[in-house]
């Protein structure tokens, strides 16, 4: 199928070059020309494991192209994908004017049937409204007013770090729409994956199910829900630990030993119980607040999503009391981070625990030295006073103390007798449980973890 993708973000870049490489034509729009030259050289603005390899080979194979020309790519695309930015309002609301701005392009130039996929994070009932703007603008703006179209919503549940094989390797496709027409054009192009029937790469990322993808098919609404509730839920089940976690560290429990224990119930499962400095990213923080704001509307209260945020917010205010009570006073003392990405195989620092306390400890008075795989440059709210190493040793050389913010593999295989030796005082905590205590211990080490 000719698919046109508009938006070459995180979700529209990974979702544009998977769907060319089960043998469709995509055509990615942008309305940057620089990022736009230089996705067609082949190069990726973001990182995420194998992305530029999949990107250039389908570049080469003339199924993938980039363009800032949205007309030329609407016109010719059998199906139109949404995938623009939905940050959040200061007020909790998803920020819906670049879907807008998209949603008035369309009506404007779309020249016969077509699908449109809402593949952004949208609020409840955004799919009834891009169709209302869309009709809207073919009314002002097109001279074939009786243009047909359908809008359909396809959330998407990718991880960072493993997008590619979440792609290909669902745990489930969801489409909500209201016509059946478009609901199988939407099987025939994910057909591939629903089937497995592609020819997948070896590639130790990429594992196959070898079994049939599960498909729901719903309303619109529904849909658009499914997103909120699968993010808000796995919010949830972070915060639930952690606070287990706080309390586990009252009584002498070790929370590591409580997850594996509950985790074991197969009504409860072991994913998203690690506890540690809590969560980030792009996604759960604007979609648990998102959908907070949406209850509100109707006059409902979110008193266990309420919980979930301010729990979070807790945890990595909890990093610092753990600081302060081992050093007493920060200020004047170097701290060591290794870790500044929100999470492991993606450069990406929005909301970000790592960010909120190395700017506290900053604004306490420490010297703070950071040191990440990938981010390599003061970003976004984190201070100018952090200083951005080029390896973990010298992050943490002359260190009073270092922190594991982020639980990148690299980390595993550091010579930590080397790192002891280096240090002023052998102390770090262990945000995410990652190291092995007992080790870290023989060899002259104090460590600190997270509920143990």
């Amino acid at each position: 199928m000719n698919v046109c993708i508009i938006g070459t973000g995180y979700v529209g870049l990974v979702t544009g070059v998977c769907l060319a490489e089960i043998g469709n034509n995509v055509i990615c729009v942008d309305k940057i020309k620089e990022k736009v030259d230089l996705l067609s050289n082949g190069k990726v603005p973001i990182y995420e494991p194998e992305l530029d390899n999949f990107l250039q080979r389908n570049i080469k194979n003339d199924k993938l192209a980039f363009t800032t020309n949205i007309s030329d790519a609407i016109k010719e695309s059998d199906i139109i994908y949404i995938c623009v930015g939905t940050p959040p309002l200061s007020n909790g609301q998803a920020d819906l004017h670049y879907v807008e701005e998209v949603a008035c392009e369309i009506g404007k130039y779309i020249n016969d049937e077509k699908i449109i996929v809402n593949k952004s994070t949208v609020p409840i009932g955004s799919g009834d409204w891009v169709s209302m703007v869309i009709s809207d603008s073919i009314e002002k703006n097109n001279k074939n007013k009786n243009v047909s179209f359908n809008v359909v919503s396809n959330p998407e549940f990718l991880r960072e770090g493993s997008a590619i094989s979440d792609t290909f390797f669902p745990d489930r496709i969801v489409i909500g729409s209201s016509s059946k027409k478009a609901i199988d054009k939407m099987l025939k192009l994910y057909e591939p994956i629903i089937n497995q029937s592609f020819n997948w790469r070896d590639s130790e990322r990429l594992i196959p199910k070898n079994t049939k993808i599960p498909v729901v098919i719903s309303d619109l609404t529904s849909s658009e829900m499914i997103k909120y509730a699968a993010n808000s839920f796995l919010a949830t089940k972070i915060s639930f630990i952690n606070e287990i976690a706080n309390i586990c560290e009252k009584v002498g429990a070790d929370v590591s030993k409580v997850a594996e224990g509950i985790g074991l119930d197969k009504r409860i499962g072991p994913a998203f119980l690690n506890a540690g400095i809590g969560w980030g990213g792009s996604c759960f923080p604007k979609d648990v607040s998102a959908l907070s704001n949406i209850a509100g509307e109707y006059g409902l209260s979110t008193q266990i999503l309420n919980a979930v945020v301010n729990v979070n917010r807790e945890q990595r205010l909890k990093i610092t009391q753990k600081i302060q009570n081992e050093l007493k006073i920060i200020k004047g003392k170097t701290i060591g981070v290794l870790g500044i990405s929100f999470k492991p195989d993606t450069d990406d620092t929005r909301e970000a625990p790592s960010i909120k306390i190395m700017n506290d400890l900053v604004n306490l008075g420490a010297r703070v030295k950071a040191y990440d795989p990938i981010v390599s440059a003061a970003l976004g709210s984190l201070s100018k006073k952090v200083e951005i190493c080029s390896s973990a040793y010298e992050a943490v050389r002359g260190a009073d103390m270092f922190i594991l913010a982020t639980e990148w593999e690299e980390f595993l295989k550091l010579d930590y007798a080397k790192i002891k030796d280096m240090m002023r005082s052998p102390v770090l905590i262990d945000g995410r449980n990652y190291l092995d205590k007992n080790s870290l211990e023989k060899q002259g080490f104090k460590y600190i973890g997270i509920g143990r």
